[in-house]
């Protein structure tokens, strides 16, 4: 039975691994994704040929496609930054200063845009994609505005689920379609804005 660039079963390694092919694969990957080539048009071929490896390099290390572009794009979300400041206020601009700088750069852009667009063709890939790049980011997120409420500082009826989409989504429209970074506004003062109008709605009445 044949198997396809997309099917192949992993191979056992024949040598040590090289940290410079791998980091060389995981670029090429992150670069064609990053041209707008869509996740049914990436191949294995592209990738091989974009790093200057052969297709048994990467089957190597990865046993199909989809496994190569979940570790791919995971490296484009690092873990969220420890949120241990004393207030919740000062938490929440450490976590929507990350949305900012991420929100810049076109690689990590395609987490997001992948995450939304593609979920109706790529189901599966989508929910590892979700799962190892964005829901740590969800969990540190919700395990704080939980303690707000439990410390007071936010509203006891909280609805963690839509103050979450508060947050992020009111940061992420403001970069996105609001000219951020064109008008010479400084992060800190966007940041500062957007908390004042959020902390309204989320600190106790």
């Amino acid at each position: 039975m044949s198997t396809t660039d997309e099917t192949r079963t992993a191979r056992p390694a024949g040598r040590p691994r090289s940290a410079k092919a791998e980091k060389a694969i995981i670029e090429a990957t992150l670069d064609l994704i990053g041209e707008s080539v869509s996740l049914s048009e990436l191949t294995i071929e592209a990738v091989a040929a974009r790093a200057g490896v052969g297709k048994t390099t990467i089957y190597r290390r990865w046993s199909n496609k989809e496994d190569l572009v979940v570790d791919a794009l995971a490296t484009l979300k690092a873990p969220p930054p420890p949120l241990v400041a004393p207030t919740v206020r000062e938490n929440l601009v450490v976590y929507l200063e990350m949305l900012e700088r991420e929100s810049g750069d076109v690689r990590s852009r395609c987490v997001m845009n992948i995450a939304m667009n593609e979920a109706d063709r790529h189901p599966h890939l989508v929910a590892r994609i979700r799962q190892a790049a964005i829901r740590p980011r969800q969990e540190a997120l919700a395990a704080l505005l939980r303690r707000g409420v439990e410390s007071g500082e936010l509203r006891a009826d909280l609805d963690v689920p839509v103050a979450m989409a508060m947050v992020v989504g009111t940061m992420m429209w403001y970069v996105k379609s609001a000219g951020f970074g064109e008008g010479g506004e400084h992060s800190e003062d966007v940041v500062g804005r957007v908390l004042d109008h959020l902390m309204a709605g989320l600190a106790p009445r």
